[in-house]
C-alpha cells in the first residue's frame, strides 16, 4: 500500500475537517477513513475514490441512510499514517483541531467542498458547529496563514465560520484551483467566464 502522497494527506485532512471520519475498530491496531455523502454527490465521492483508491479494498457503493435518503460511501484500509492523523484530530472520541494542523490550499478546498456553503455573492461559511467555540476560534487563525479573515457567526445555539467580505475573492482565487466541477456552485464559479 505504501506511504500516503502529500495530495492524499491534504484530501484526508480536509475530509477530516469536514464530513469524514477516522476510526479505529477495538482490538485493531491502526485507523481507517470513512467517506459518506448523499447520493446527489456522487461525483465528489468518486473523485474522492480515485485520489484514494489505492488506500481502498472495494468501490463506493450506495445505501440507505438517515430518513431513507442515499447515501453513498467507501472506506479505506486501515493505515499507520491515518492512525497518525487519527491520534491528532481525536481525543477521547471526539473531532477536535490538533495545535500542528497541516492545512494547505487542497485541504482547504475538501474542507470547502465538504462543508462550505454560499448564502449570497458576499455571505460564505464553513458549517464547522461540530467543533467546540475554542477549536473554532483555532481554525479561524490557520485561515489567517492564507489571508482569508473570517469570524464567528452564531448560528442558533452553535457556531460557524464566516468569511468576512474583504476575503471572498482571496477563498474563490484559493478555492477554485482544486475544486471539482460538481463544487463550482458552492463558490459562483463559472471557468467559461474566465
Amino acid at each position: 500500500m505504501g506511504s500516503l502522497t502529500q495530495f492524499q494527506k491534504s484530501l484526508i485532512i480536509g475530509t477530516v475537517l469536514g464530513d469524514g471520519y477516522l476510526r479505529i475498530i477495538p482490538g485493531r491496531k491502526n485507523a481507517f477513513l470513512e467517506i459518506n455523502h448523499s447520493f446527489s454527490q456522487k461525483e465528489y465521492v468518486d473523485w474522492k475514490f480515485e485520489k484514494l483508491q489505492n488506500l481502498c479494498i472495494s468501490l463506493p457503493k450506495q445505501r440507505k441512510g438517515n430518513e431513507n435518503r442515499i447515501a453513498y460511501r467507501f472506506y479505506t484500509k486501515q493505515h499507520p499514517e491515518l492512525t497518525e492523523i487519527y491520534n491528532s484530530f481525536y481525543k477521547n472520541g471526539k473531532k477536535i483541531i490538533p495545535n500542528n494542523l497541516e492545512l494547505d490550499a487542497i485541504a482547504l478546498s475538501v474542507w470547502f467542498m465538504d462543508d462550505g456553503s454560499k448564502c449570497s455573492d458576499s455571505d460564505f461559511y464553513l458549517n464547522t458547529q461540530q467543533f467546540s467555540k475554542e477549536n473554532q476560534l483555532k481554525l479561524l487563525s490557520y485561515l489567517e496563514k492564507f489571508n482569508l479573515k473570517a469570524k464567528l457567526n452564531k448560528d442558533k445555539n452553535y457556531y460557524r465560520i464566516r468569511f468576512l467580505s474583504s476575503s471572498i475573492n482571496t477563498l474563490k482565487e484559493l478555492l477554485k484551483q482544486n475544486i471539482i466541477p460538481s463544487m463550482y456552485y458552492k463558490i459562483s464559479y463559472n471557468p467559461v467566464e474566465t
